[in-house]
């Protein structure tokens, strides 16, 4: 076996496996021979949790180096070989084997369907090597990279995490020997546990839980910042978000998935996992506490003696508990995954009735949207009623449970109470441990419902996943569309068939040249594939195959009948997609001006919705105003002037024909006096089976 850097601690783990069977078989002692056998294991699982997830790979880390921590200072105790002084601190030998399960279990887990969907979406920010400043405080700014950050921000708070759950163990002694004095009306020792014992760790509990809320504060900002950073990115890379909305793959409402789905995916992760790991040590360590007080426990009304019997009382009452959990609540997560389906779809109909409420106006068309709105929320109360009538049951039986929970260790350890065979403490103690046990198992009861809304979560980003996925496979493989450059001036189109997304041929071309100087008209009827070949020629349309050769280092520029206004100040309007500061602005000025729209000259810092605020026409102006600044090599004008009389319209190209002489113009139009701008003209015209074939002919000679 070749030894990796990610494997190389399985080495020291297998070194202590190795020295604990030697010193165990020497001494005949069976719990060192345990910490072998659990040694021996957690070898294998180190060694090949190299290929595991990156997010569960570093807990697997953390518990493989406790081992041999725990596992040295424990044989070092065994043998003499710790300092006296120190003897308190002498773990047990359960401790380093409690560890060595957990990272055994951390890799069996990572086999799991469900847990393998989850670091799929978890661990690209565990392994990213984006490099961005850290603020720590007293340690000042620094710059590191965000995996090594948000690593050691994970490690730490699991360590914190466990410091936390020895502190309640160590209460629990105090709350024994607390009540013991209480008991013998023992003052002194009353007091000195008090003030010396509990208000020591109390306090160290208590600042243990600030620090531990900041420092996760901190990664889920990060990780939630950089998360939506990766998912916007996937989704808006490659034009994914227009190829979705053309296709309609299955990603409804992609906002809500960003921004709500993003958020409780980090802060569930994070509280699932952690919280797990705490259930689990306090299991463990409490499940020893308990079982050692139960060691003589009889079955009530019997003399019979079971080992641990309230441990197995508890297991018990726990696996009934989380069945019955289980098969009242399991149409939880269909019903979540659907109420934010719905939510977001009523958010989104609000959101249109904004953004179009000038339409909506003139058309009275009030009384419609109310209805449409109010019907989306019916969907939201239906889906709402049918979680609460559930969750009704689950809560009677949860309830139900935890009530009853409480009085089990009292009842079944009172009889011994009673008899002075425990003390008050004892008593007192084994209620509190088997509180912790009992709550650890019935992890599953308490958190069912956040359980089965998590897992909404997860399907609806692992389906958002699926279909950006989607979006960008299409028009990857042949026969595609190729979008290519070569050589020369003229952007040429070979051989094209242009397809609509639900299959059908709608333009076929056998060879097309746009020549550089040359405007060119393209008319059609509407639906003949005019806009498509545009969207093909800027490399946006993926259903076709063909060839499509652009000239190298030439700009192309495309604007729609409906140009996108960004929300934000009118400087960022006018110079998108470039930064607001790429134009000084006396440039933005001026382009306002040629553009006909003087009166916004002085309102570039304004911040505003400037597709509620302009008129159609404006917004077409703004659009012609951008091309200004830019100065592209091509300019496609796809009905970009049809909101403008035609004076305006007629204006705008004789500016752009004076302003941008370098520019090839193309354009698309249906109105006849556009032939007076363009040399050339191009007709989609008709042929069999309802294809369309542009047909070159020449236009009139362009005005003067």
């Amino acid at each position: 076996m070749i030894l990796t850097r990610r494997s190389l601690l399985a080495v020291p783990v297998a070194a202590l496996a190795l020295l604990s069977l030697a010193v165990g078989v020497w001494l005949g002692d069976a719990s060192i021979i345990g910490l072998a056998v659990a040694g021996a294991l957690l070898t294998v699982t180190t060694f090949r949790a190299a290929g595991i997830s990156t997010f569960l790979r570093i807990f697997a880390t953390v518990f493989a180096v406790e081992y041999v921590v725990f596992g040295l200072v424990f044989l070092a105790g065994r043998g003499g070989l710790w300092p006296a002084e120190f003897a308190d601190f002498v773990p047990p030998s359960s401790l380093p084997v409690t560890v060595g399960i957990f990272g055994i279990l951390v890799y069996l887990i990572s086999f799991i369907p469900v847990i393998r969907t989850i670091t799929r979406i978890a661990d690209p920010f565990f392994e990213s090597n984006a490099v961005s400043d850290v603020r720590l405080w007293p340690l000042g700014v620094f710059r590191m990279m965000e995996r090594r950050f948000a690593t050691a921000v994970l490690v730490s708070l699991v360590l914190i995490n466990q410091a936390q759950v020895a502190i309640n163990v160590r209460l629990s002694f105090f709350n024994r020997d607390w009540f013991n004095a209480i008991q013998n009306k023992d003052a002194a020792a009353f007091w000195s546990l008090l003030l010396t014992v509990f208000a020591f760790w109390a306090t160290i509990f208590v600042v243990s839980a600030i620090v531990e809320y900041v420092i996760q504060s901190l990664l889920t900002i990060r990780w939630r910042r950089w998360l939506t950073d990766h998912y916007v990115g996937a989704w808006l890379g490659g034009s994914a978000h227009y190829r979705m909305a053309l296709t309609g793959i299955g990603a409804d409402n992609p906002d809500q998935r960003i921004a709500v789905d993003i958020d409780q995916f980090i802060t569930r992760t994070y509280g699932f996992s952690v919280t797990l790991l705490s259930q689990v040590s306090t299991l463990v360590s409490f499940s020893i506490i308990l079982w050692a007080i139960s060691a003589s426990f009889t079955i009530p009304g019997t003399e019979i003696a079971v080992p641990g019997f309230l441990f197995w009382v508890a297991l018990g009452y726990a696996l009934l508990g989380t069945t019955i959990t289980h098969l009242i609540g399991r149409s939880l997560i269909p019903l979540y995954f659907n109420q934010q389906r719905y939510e977001a779809d009523f958010r989104f109909t609000l959101a249109r009735m904004r953004e179009y409420g000038e339409q909506i106006a003139l058309l009275d068309g009030e009384p419609v949207e109310q209805r449409l709105a109010m019907g989306r929320f019916g969907e939201v109360v239906r889906n709402f009623l049918q979680i609460v009538n559930l969750r009704k049951k689950l809560m009677a039986f949860t309830s139900a449970y935890g009530q009853i929970s409480t009085i089990i260790p009292y009842v079944v350890a009172a009889p011994f109470y009673f008899a002075g065979r425990v003390q008050l403490g004892v008593l007192t103690q084994t209620a509190g441990a088997f509180a912790r046990v009992e709550g650890s198992l019935s992890f599953f009861v308490d958190y069912y419902v956040n359980l089965a809304d998590y897992k909404a979560v997860i399907d609806r980003l692992t389906t958002f996943d699926a279909a950006i996925a989607t979006a960008h496979a299409l028009g990857t493989k042949p026969p595609r569309i190729e979008v290519e450059t070569e050589p020369g001036r003229d952007l040429r189109i070979g051989e094209l068939a242009l397809d609509l997304p639900d299959g059908r041929t709608i333009v076929r071309t056998e060879g097309l040249v746009f020549r550089p100087g040359e405007t060119t008209l393209l008319t059609g009827p509407s639906g003949s594939g005019k806009s498509t070949l545009f969207r093909a020629i800027a490399g946006v349309w993926p259903f076709g195959v063909g060839r499509i050769a652009a000239p190298a280092a030439a700009s192309m520029m495309l604007l729609p009948q409906r140009p996108y206004i960004p929300i934000g100040s009118l400087r960022g309007a006018v110079t998108y997609p470039g930064a607001a500061d790429a134009y000084d602005e006396a440039a933005i000025r001026e382009a306002l001006r040629l553009a006909r729209l003087p009166h916004l000259a002085d309102k570039l810092d304004a911040e505003e919705n400037w597709a509620q605020r302009l008129s159609g026409g404006e917004q077409q102006r703004l659009a012609v105003a951008r091309a200004l600044l830019a100065k592209p090599d091509w300019l496609f004008l796809d009905e970009a002037t049809a909101a403008l009389d035609e004076r305006t319209e007629e204006a705008i190209y004789r500016m752009l024909a004076e302003r941008l002489p370098d520019t090839t113009i193309v354009s698309i139009g249906h109105r006849s006096t556009l032939a007076a701008f363009h040399e050339r003209r191009i007709d989609m015209r008709a042929g069999a089976g309802g294809l369309f074939t542009p047909v070159d002919q020449r236009a009139p000679v362009a005005a003067q």
